[in-house]
């Protein structure tokens, strides 16, 4: 194992806390809906066969944009063993600690957004509600819903901790200042007014979108993005059609990753300007260690209607493995999305980026 292989699985193992956990799932979500963005942007370039598998993947994700409501689940269809395996690499006899491959392999995200528009017309103040949740070994270890003028969340760190083998802290090392977050470490759900929030982050200074704030492109500046990139990928990716029994069809979209990302964000650094404070862009040093591979998306349609997009991360792995590590993201209605009952208010006050709700409410819940 060299050197370099060695200090990240390190590294890995130092910061395995609930933040990184967020971060992880909070940039695999956006990556995948990124992918799936930039893909269907494609669909009025390319060949005749390009145009024709492209505007499929197209018109599917513009029914969804269509739906008022919208659930989507993210998780890796892969068992501890194959994690393990793609996490070696070299084939040494080091590897992750079994609890957190475990950990990993049993990791789901569920979204569920509702809206008084439909989705592709919806800004923050039409949700009704919205959802995060993330499971793993023995049940919900993260949740966090917006409804109306509060944010609630409610956490199992005692469960992160056991399947991670970290120590996490107990209501009872609160110092007696932070009594109002005992509730938390106790796994019942809390809330925040997030009008009270982004009032105080004014008031020092911060954002003023607040806790909650959109972070939102407006739609000219989508249309720029959308257009600064049609090119590349029209001429970075190519889609092909594999036909399905009972309504079943899959497009997949292939292309060079480095080429990719490297095209995309050298059309995007005119736009930096325009883009959310915070949304820096990776600098052209940054990209030279994106993998030099080519990777495939595959997206399942039934009908007409977009139901799965699945990609294979064991491709991009340093040392070429037989392992498959599949990143399925499925697309379903949304159900229920409603205020828990009995949810304890957390004054604003007692919360700050250093307590157990630091990252949830300053963050925007992720």
């Amino acid at each position: 194992m060299n050197t370099r292989t060695k200090e990240r699985r390190a590294w890995l193992v130092r910061r395995c806390n609930e933040e990184t956990i967020i971060t992880v799932i909070r940039n695999t979500v956006t990556a995948v809906g990124c992918t799936a963005v930039l893909l269907t942007a494609a669909a009025a370039c390319g060949t005749v066969e390009n145009l024709t598998a492209g505007q499929k993947v197209d018109h599917a994700a513009s029914r969804l944009g269509e739906q008022k409501s919208l659930a989507f689940q993210l998780d890796l269809d892969a068992d501890a063993d194959a994690i393990d395996a793609i996490a070696g690499e070299d084939g040494s006899d080091e590897s992750l600690p079994p609890t957190f491959a475990k950990f990993v392999s049993e990791l789901r995200v569920d979204v569920s957004v509702k809206s008084r528009k439909t989705l592709a017309d919806s800004g923050q103040k039409d949700l009704i509600g919205t959802s995060v949740k993330i499971t793993g070994t023995g049940g919900v270890l993260l949740e966090y819903r917006i409804i109306g003028d509060f944010m609630y969340y409610r956490s199992d760190m005692k469960a992160i901790g056991e399947a991670m083998g970290i120590p996490m802290p107990s209501a009872d090392d609160l110092p007696p200042s932070q009594k109002e977050l005992k509730k938390v470490l106790e796994g019942d759900w809390v809330k925040v007014d997030t009008k009270e929030l982004e009032r105080v982050g004014k008031a020092a200074g911060g954002d003023s979108k607040g806790a909650a704030g959109d972070g939102e492109i407006d739609a000219k500046t989508q249309k720029k993005v959308l257009d600064a990139v049609r090119g590349v990928i029209g001429h970075k990716v190519t889609f092909r059609t594999k036909g399905g029994a009972d309504g079943v069809e899959h497009v997949v979209a292939s292309g060079n990753v480095r080429d990719l990302l490297t095209g995309v964000f050298d059309k995007l650094r005119p736009l930096q300007g325009d883009l959310p404070a915070g949304a820096e862009l990776p600098s052209a040093k940054d990209l030279k260690d994106a993998p030099n591979k080519k990777a495939s998306v595959d997206f399942t349609l039934k009908n007409g209607d977009l139901r799965q997009i699945k990609v294979d991360l064991a491709v991009l792995a340093d040392s070429p493995t037989k392992a498959k590590l599949p990143l399925v993201l499925k697309f379903s209605e949304a159900g229920d999305v409603s205020a828990p009952a009995g949810a304890t208010e957390i004054p604003v006050d007692k919360i700050s980026e250093g307590s157990p709700l630091g990252g949830a409410f300053m963050g925007g819940g992720f």
